[in-house]
């Protein structure tokens, strides 16, 4: 397959994707680090597990584990080989409501100006997160291995593709997300008085509720009613986008889900189905353990 180098692909590793996948579309991920402690600070994936980091969330309820964002410095670095060799570089990050990196990444950009005035850099607030922003990243590759120029390709990403983005999901409770300050609109479900299950849309940066289920199978299913929902109000097809399930320690449980979400899909003319990924650490230590949901986004070649 034709790799065409003219820029390179980089994300934070919010995007969650796997090694396998990393090296097929030669994107290069940037790592966020996790702690459990507040003094020794880990790197995502290349030094500490995703198993490992819901293994100790599990085994210790009380125990909130917290992430610090990629530095400038860690942008700089990663861009700087790129602009040496003559080539520019696409940058796409969570959404800077979650998360600070996308700033980190625009100051490393200003800094490399200076030194390098005609670098080509261009910094993506992706407005989302993990199966979502993992989804968005690959399209950008997908385009880039179709021949699409620096300037098409950012054109796309910052156009329909990232407005018909979205991720529906469900939360074992809110206590993590009230722990790390991420509960914004979700704040007047009473998950954790009532044991009700919280429903959450995240689309332009924004978690907000979106109502409750009485039990963790209807909150599952309720958020496959609300992907259906989705197409229902908009008119779009859903055989344009691209799916994706996200689940977090129970992997069992995310196979029973894709399982569902793959057969409303089936339903509603999509022949393949949702890819599985095991929800990161960036994005876990605010939602807990148990979260799980569907990302889609709409494929680039049925963008306007």
């Amino acid at each position: 397959m034709v790799i065409y180098m003219e820029y390179q692909i980089i994300s934070d590793s919010s995007c969650d994707l796997e090694a396998d996948l990393k090296e097929k579309y030669n994107i290069e991920v940037v790592p966020f680090f996790v702690s459990f402690d507040e003094e020794k600070y880990y790197k995502e994936i290349e030094e500490i597990a995703i198993r490992d980091v819901y293994e100790k969330m599990v085994s210790d309820s009380k125990r909130y584990p917290k992430t610090s964002l990629p530095s400038v410095q860690n942008y700089v670095d990663a861009f700087l080989p790129h602009i040496e060799a003559g080539r520019a570089v696409i940058c796409i990050c969570i959404t800077d409501t979650l998360s600070g990196s996308y700033n980190s990444a625009v100051n490393a950009k200003e800094i490399i100006c200076e030194d390098y005035p005609g670098a080509k850099i261009e910094v993506i607030n992706s407005y989302g997160a993990t199966v979502y922003q993992r989804l968005y990243v690959i399209e950008a590759a997908r385009m880039q291995q179709q021949g699409y120029s620096f300037e098409e390709n950012v054109k796309i990403l910052k156009g329909q593709m990232r407005d018909t983005a979205r991720i529906f999901f469900t939360v074992g409770d809110l206590d993590y997300l009230q722990h790390g300050g991420r509960i914004g609109k979700v704040a007047g479900i009473a998950g954790s008085v009532l044991n009700l299950k919280p429903l959450i849309t995240l689309e332009g940066g924004s978690i907000d509720a979106a109502g409750v289920a009485r039990s963790r199978r209807k909150s599952m299913l309720k958020t496959i009613e609300m992907l259906k929902s989705y197409f229902k109000e908009n008119g779009e097809d859903p055989g344009n986008y691209a799916y994706a399930t996200g689940f977090g320690y129970d992997r069992q449980e995310g196979e029973q889900y894709k399982k569902l979400v793959d057969e409303a899909l089936m339903e509603m003319g999509v022949k393949n189905g949702a890819d599985l990924v095991q929800i990161g650490a960036t994005i876990c230590v605010h939602t807990g353990p148990y979260a799980i949901g569907t990302g889609l986004v709409k494929r680039f070649e049925y963008c306007r």
